[in-house]
């Protein structure tokens, strides 16, 4: 499931479900996500996996060993940046049936459409 979210954790768009086995980024591209976002020069806070997604798309810095120290300054910023849009999902997970279900892509799809019109999360952090 992908999380369209602004800056302050307001979800603007939640998208059908997937097999859990999509990898994000291809569930991105497939949902139209990736292309909107480089046509209309949208730029995107994203994790690890959407690496490679576009020129508007800002991950944070991988590295094996130790990364020098402008790019954890880096990673720290980008993580305090996404944390809002992260608790926008998180506000979805608290719901109990979703982490247990095991239906179709379209049930699911139905239940994550009318959560949020049932509940009134504080999506401002």
């Amino acid at each position: 499931m992908q999380v369209v979210a602004i800056a302050d954790g307001t979800p603007l768009w939640f998208s059908r479900a997937l097999p859990g086995c999509t990898h994000d980024l291809t569930a991105a591209r497939a949902h139209g996500i990736v292309h909107a976002c480089l046509t209309r020069e949208i730029p995107v806070l994203a994790d690890r996996a959407y690496q490679d997604a576009g020129a508007t798309v800002r991950t944070s810095c991988k590295g094996h060993r130790e990364l020098p120290d402008h790019y954890q300054r880096y990673n720290c910023v980008h993580a305090r940046l996404r944390a809002p849009g992260e608790r926008a999902l998180a506000c979805l997970k608290t719901w109990r049936i979703l982490p247990r279900t095991q239906c179709s892509t379209n049930r699911i799809s139905r239940i994550v459409q009318a959560i949020p019109t049932l509940l009134t999360c504080d999506y401002s952090g």
